[in-house]
Parts: C-alpha cells; sequence; structure tokens
C-alpha cells in the first residue's frame, strides 16, 4: 500500500469534472496505514484485498481513475502533515524540483525545496493550517527551484494551499496544487509587458498622459507634464494645468473641455503649451471617457507634441504660397507679353503694364514717369495715378537733381525700394526746406517702389509704384517688377517708334488728300477719311477731286493695300500719277492703262491697289468710269432702289489686262457713293454680305438724307460701323445731283457680285 493525495476537488475541476475523493484516515497498524516518523500519515488505500467502499458516479472497474489522475497530471500536487512535513507528491511535482518521488515522503519542507522556496511556502502553511483557510502564492520563475535543480520549467508558479480535514472535522494537513505557467499568471506577464510597452511608446512619443475626474479636475500626477512644463504636482492638479495653456488659446480649449464634459463626446484640439523654458510648443490633445455602470468614472487623455510637425505645414504652406505667386507672377507676365504685343502707343503701353504690376503685388499706384532727353524734365504718363502730395507728387516738374523715387531710380540706373516714410526721409535728406516738406508730406502712401526703364543702353524713364502701408518687398517680388519694367522700356521704345512713324505716315497721307473739295455748280460733294483707331495705322486710302483742262470733273477713289509709310507713300505716288495722266488724256481707260505701265515699272509685285476713276460734265451729270479692281459705285436714283454700279469691274493696277470704260450718267435727283473696303469688309463681316448690307442701310436711309451729302455720308458711316470694330481705314465720297423727284420704291434689291 502506498499514500497518495488526498482531498482532489481541485484536480477534478482541472480536469473540467466535479470530482469528490475518499479519504480514509488510519492508524498505525490498521489495514493499509502507516506511521511515518511518529506522524499522521495521510492517504488512499489501494490495497485489493480489503473492501472498498464505491463512490457515487464510479464503478468498480473505474478505481484506478484517482490514481491515474494523480500520476499523469500536468499539475504538481502534494500532501504535507501539520508538522510541515510531505506525506505524499505526484510526479509532476517532483519533476518541477528536480527531484525523485520517492525522496519526498516524510521529508520536511525544508529539506526539499530551496530555502526561498521553503521559508514562503512554511510561512503560508502556518496560516492554511492554523486559521483554516486557503491560499494563493505566486513563485516567480519558481523562485529558482529551475536554477538549483536543473528542472525544465519555467514561468511564474501559482501555489494553491487548502486544508485537508478529517473524519472529525478537524485539521490533518494541508493539499497543495502547483500551477506552472497557468492562464492567472500568463494575464498578468501580459499585462504587465502591455504596460511596459505603452510606457515605452509615450516616452518615446513625446506623449503627456493624464487622468482627470468625471468632473474635469486632474487627480493623478502626470510626470511628463511636470517635466516639460516645469509646473509642480500641486500647480497641475485641478485646473491648474490651464495656466500651461497659451493664454491666446486658453478660453477656447477651456470652453471646449467644459462641453466634452457635458456631453461626454471625446475631447480633440490643439493648443500651444509653455515649456518650462517659457516657449511655446504645439500639442495635439485628446481625451475619452472611461465608463463605469454606465457613468463615467474618470478621463483618460494624452498630449503628443507636434511642432515638428505644424512647422512642417507652415513650413509647406509658405513653399505652396511661394509657388503659387511664383506661378501668379509668370502668368502676369506672359499676360503682360500678349497685352503688350497689341499696345501700340505709349499711352496704351503704360496701361498694361501699371495695370498688371498693379495687380500683382497690391499696389495703392502705379505711373510711368518719361524722361526728355533734351530738357531733361519728365513727363508722367498717365498722372491721374500719382497722388497730389508725396515725393513724385510733381513728377512732371522734376528735373533729375531733383531729390524723388523716380529721378533716384533713373539718376542711378538700379531699383529704388523705399519700405516706410521713416526710410524716405533718410534716403533724401536735402538742405532744400521745399524738397524736405515735399518728401514729408507723403498723403496716403507708406511704401514706394521705383524702377529704371533700360532699353538699348538708354535710359528712357521709370516705373513707380507705391503702398498705402509700410511694406518689404521680397527678392522674388523685385525679380518679377524689373522683369516687368524691362518689358515696359522695350515697349515704351516700340511705341515712340511707332507714333513717331504714324505721325509721319498720317501728316504725308493728309497732305496727299485734299484740304476741301472744288466748289463744282450743279454738283453737291462732301467726303470723309477715318483712319482705324484701333492700332493707330496709316494705310493707302485716298480720294481726289480736280478739274480737267475742258471743265469736266475728275473723282477718284483708291486704296493701296498695307500699312503704314509704306502704303502712304504708294498711295502718294498713284495719286500724282493719276493726275498726271488725266490731265493728258483724261479717258479712264487711258488714265487706267497708263496706271499700269507705271505700276509694273515702279512698284513691287506684291503692292496691290485698286482705283476708280470717273469724268463727268457736271452740266448735264453725264460722264465715263472706270474700275481697276475697286468697289462698285453704289447709286441713288429718283423713283428706284439703291443699287451698285453693274459695270464690270477691271482687275487691279499693275495686271496685264485690257483697261475699258463705260458711260456714266447722274440724272438730276440722283447720288453716287464712292468708298473703300473698311466700310463693308472686316473680320467678322465678308465682303458680299458687306455690299448688301450697304444697300439696305441706303435703301433704309430717310428721304431727307439723300439730297445732303454730308448728312447721308454720316448716316451711312455710323450704321455700316455700328456693332463693328473697325478694323481698317474708311474713305467715303458723296456726289449729288440736285433737282428731279427724291422719291424712291422702298424694298430690298438684289445685290450685284461685281468681283
Amino acid at each position: 500500500m502506498r499514500a497518495v493525495p488526498i482531498a482532489l476537488t481541485a484536480v477534478g475541476r482541472l480536469a473540467g469534472r466535479d470530482f469528490r475523493w475518499p479519504t480514509r484516515w488510519r492508524q498505525e497498524g490498521a489495514a493499509g496505514g502507516r506511521r511515518l516518523h511518529g506522524r499522521l500519515v495521510l492517504g488512499m488505500s489501494t490495497n485489493t484485498s480489503v473492501p472498498q467502499q464505491q463512490e457515487a458516479g464510479l464503478d468498480r472497474s473505474e478505481s484506478w481513475l484517482s490514481e491515474a489522475v494523480l500520476r499523469d497530471s500536468p499539475a504538481g500536487m502534494g500532501f504535507v502533515d501539520t508538522d510541515l512535513r510531505f506525506v505524499s507528491v505526484n510526479p509532476a511535482l517532483a519533476r518541477m524540483y528536480g527531484r525523485d518521488q520517492a525522496e519526498f515522503p516524510g521529508q520536511p519542507v525544508s529539506v526539499m525545496w530551496p530555502a526561498v522556496d521553503a521559508a514562503r511556502a512554511e510561512a503560508v502553511l502556518q496560516q492554511v493550517i492554523g486559521e483554516d483557510r486557503p491560499a494563493i502564492e505566486t513563485f516567480p520563475e519558481g523562485a529558482g527551484a529551475v536554477a538549483e535543480r536543473g528542472g525544465q520549467l519555467s514561468g511564474p508558479w501559482m501555489f494553491h494551499w487548502f486544508p485537508v480535514h478529517g473524519q472529525d472535522g478537524g485539521v490533518r494537513g494541508a493539499g497543495l496544487v502547483v500551477v506552472a505557467g497557468g492562464p492567472l499568471q500568463a494575464a498578468e506577464e501580459a499585462l504587465r509587458r502591455s504596460e511596459e510597452r505603452y510606457r515605452a511608446l509615450v516616452q518615446g512619443g513625446a506623449q503627456v498622459v493624464w487622468v482627470a475626474s468625471a468632473e474635469g479636475k486632474m487627480i493623478e500626477d502626470s510626470a511628463e507634464w511636470r517635466w516639460i512644463t516645469g509646473q509642480s504636482e500641486e500647480e497641475f492638479l485641478g485646473d491648474g494645468w490651464l495656466d500651461a495653456i497659451h493664454p491666446e488659446d486658453r478660453n477656447r480649449i477651456d470652453a471646449a473641455w467644459r462641453e466634452c464634459l457635458r456631453t461626454g463626446r471625446s475631447f480633440d484640439d490643439r493648443c500651444r503649451m509653455r515649456t518650462r523654458d517659457g516657449a511655446y510648443r504645439h500639442y495635439d490633445v485628446r481625451a475619452v471617457p472611461i465608463e463605469r455602470d454606465g457613468q463615467i468614472a474618470e478621463w483618460a487623455g494624452a498630449c503628443t507634441d507636434v511642432t515638428s510637425q505644424r512647422e512642417a505645414e507652415e513650413m509647406r504652406g509658405r513653399l505652396t504660397e511661394q509657388l503659387s505667386a511664383a506661378a501668379l507672377r509668370t502668368a502676369r507676365l506672359q499676360q503682360a507679353t500678349s497685352m503688350l504685343a497689341e499696345a501700340l502707343t505709349v499711352e496704351q503701353v503704360v496701361e498694361v503694364i501699371t495695370e498688371v504690376g498693379r495687380t500683382a503685388i497690391g499696389a495703392l499706384r502705379s505711373a510711368v514717369a518719361l524722361l526728355d532727353p533734351e530738357t531733361l524734365r519728365l513727363r508722367v504718363v498717365n498722372s491721374d495715378e500719382l497722388a497730389p502730395s508725396g515725393p513724385d507728387g510733381a513728377a512732371d516738374r522734376l528735373t533729375l537733381d531733383t531729390p524723388s523715387v523716380v529721378t533716384r531710380a533713373i539718376a542711378t540706373r538700379r531699383s529704388v525700394l523705399i519700405p516706410d516714410p521713416e526710410e524716405l526721409r533718410r534716403e533724401f535728406d536735402t538742405d532744400s526746406e521745399t524738397d524736405r516738406t515735399r518728401i514729408a508730406d507723403t498723403g496716403d502712401e507708406r511704401s514706394w517702389v521705383g524702377l529704371p526703364l533700360l532699353a538699348a543702353g538708354t535710359t528712357l524713364g521709370a516705373l513707380r509704384f507705391s503702398f498705402d502701408r509700410p511694406r518689404q518687398i521680397t527678392g522674388d517680388e523685385k525679380v518679377f517688377l524689373e522683369a516687368l519694367a524691362g518689358q515696359c522700356a522695350l515697349a515704351v521704345e516700340r511705341a515712340e517708334m511707332y507714333e513717331r512713324e504714324h505721325t509721319t505716315a498720317e501728316t504725308l497721307q493728309r497732305s496727299l488728300l485734299p484740304d476741301k473739295l472744288p466748289v463744282v455748280p450743279g454738283l453737291e460733294m462732301n467726303a470723309i477719311y477715318k483712319p482705324v483707331t484701333r492700332n493707330m495705322e496709316i494705310g493707302g486710302d485716298w480720294y481726289d477731286v480736280f478739274w480737267l483742262p475742258d471743265r469736266r470733273l475728275a473723282v477718284t477713289v483708291g486704296d493701296v493695300m498695307g500699312k503704314g509709310l509704306q502704303a502712304a507713300a504708294g498711295m502718294g505716288r498713284v495719286r500724282n500719277a493719276l493726275r498726271a495722266l488725266a490731265l493728258t488724256d483724261p479717258r479712264p481707260a487711258a488714265v487706267l492703262a497708263g496706271l499700269d505701265r507705271l505700276f509694273s515699272a515702279t512698284e513691287l509685285d506684291e503692292q496691290v491697289t485698286t482705283v476708280s476713276y470717273l469724268v463727268i460734265d457736271p452740266e448735264n451729270g453725264e460722264g465715263l468710269a472706270g474700275n481697276a479692281g475697286h468697289l462698285p459705285t453704289l447709286l441713288l436714283r429718283p423713283g428706284a432702289m439703291p443699287v451698285l454700279d453693274e459695270a464690270e469691274a477691271g482687275t487691279p493696277l499693275g495686271w496685264s489686262s485690257p483697261r475699258m470704260q463705260h458711260a456714266f450718267r447722274l440724272q438730276p435727283g440722283s447720288t453716287a457713293v464712292f468708298y473703300s473696303d473698311g466700310l463693308v469688309e472686316n473680320r467678322v463681316r465678308g465682303l458680299n454680305t458687306g455690299l448688301d448690307e450697304l444697300v439696305q442701310v441706303a435703301a433704309s436711309a430717310p428721304e431727307k438724307l439723300v439730297g445732303q451729302p454730308a448728312q447721308l455720308l454720316q448716316y451711312l458711316l455710323d450704321h455700316m460701323l455700328a456693332g463693328h470694330e473697325q478694323d481698317d481705314d474708311v474713305t467715303l465720297l458723296v456726289m449729288h445731283v440736285p433737282g428731279g423727284s427724291q422719291l424712291r420704291v422702298q424694298g430690298t434689291p438684289g445685290c450685284h457680285l461685281w468681283w
């Protein structure tokens, strides 16, 4: 018979069943019992010769189960008597301590276990046996048993001690179940490691962790908060933490925190927090409520330092803003280039440059002052953009010796940047009381920029901007403004050259046109030459009326294709040649043929010139007409609809073709209208459409205008150009024979396709 553990209720629970094991205490000499070293032995009989009571729920054929459970259990089990000596242990407990199972019975705990285990075990056993209550002890890593005895198990050990009672109810000893690395220990270890990792993450992530009460008061010390802010624990607790928040953020954070306390929503915000050195850093603050039994018990929060992130965001924002500004300035320069391509006069150039520059940098005013190289005085092109007072208020009267922003830019040929009135006074300190007063009176201007206009090594003037507040011009803005000034200088130079050429061409052209039409009895005439105003280019249109030796009248309208001096000069040559030929042989066929010969000998092949030529007797209105590729004459006859002369038009001058002439007659009350293509043709209206419109407009003219050439001329001009941008010169000559009926049949006539 050998002793085995009793009171294995705990073992039954481990196996998943609620076993109740029989216990028998036997005295020395009784069957199956023995006394070890004079002490009571607690055991279970395995002697099959003695009848044993069958337990409820356990067949006799299963009586081996208790011994099998003890033998095969992974948990260590043992029993100790009241003298703290081992009665029995199972194989698992023996293996835990690296000993043989047979060594344990009768041996004191202090002998069989390492000192550290034995000391704790004896203390617990005294409590379990003396107070008749169970106890649980955790021995970390087996308290050295593995290292000293060579065991193979590791991890924390859980010792379950419980009192064992005899049949009389008295305590006979203590039972023990040892679990190595059990679920509870694993959970505790996992919790410990999780806490360690969490703390490492918090410290490594520059986070500040804190706990507040349900009312929002800080209730626990936060070492991280104190270390960062320099507050003491007393200063931090309660609402003292708000003292570390930036004054500009405090009220907002406090209000948001109170609102979250009221609603129970999570708190998520960003603020600046004062550090121990007095500086402020940006922190993201987040807090969540912790609930117990459906009520908020406390709040757990964390503050994360996001200063570097915030600085990176601000830097990225600044870079994005700078890139956007640079892109905008580039677009402005491209816009200026495009607009300057169509700006032909100095005024147009200045309008483009000042508008682009002012909108690009937010200037209050902008102006261009040009230098007269002869008088060395300045002329402000857009003088309305200058304030009455200020350093350049009298720029139109300034000389290079007068201190001002524009004169400094012209004299030094460098940009002048004045950020505020104080700097202005320092830069232009002068002995002249008048100049000091002028410079001191800055009006509503508070900063200035002057940029020289340089072209081909010559200073043309200066570009000036002013602002209504003190302002520093950045490097990128300076580059932009200097590029704009460069564009302005080139455009101004080109515009001045164009204006000189335009003035010369206009003077030449007008000198070739009649100062006034001759007074002819029996005829009423009026003419107009209207140059294009959009680009101020002079064309080759002309008209002429002169007496012939036989007292007939020569009437001619022509057009030299092209613009500028070349067209005006070509027009002058053709006009003068026509006069000379007409004085020799006035017949239209002869004059046009002579012009063909002259044109082929002197003019360029690509020079296209058209002429309409009429010789008429003013006494009877009869004559001859010829056409060298020009537009058909508009005829208004009494009692009929306006029509276009149906005589065939010839080719332009210089083209090899026989020149024809046809009879032409103006009855009393009739009107002939000669015109150039600028009246009927433009970019959006084709020639045939324009001719149709001309006939319709003439048909709709009031009756009283037909006999008044000046008023009819203006009527046709106004109605034909209305709604259209004039892009070519217009020449118009109206000739009327008084008398006869002014009645005309109203309607829409058909248009003759003349070409």
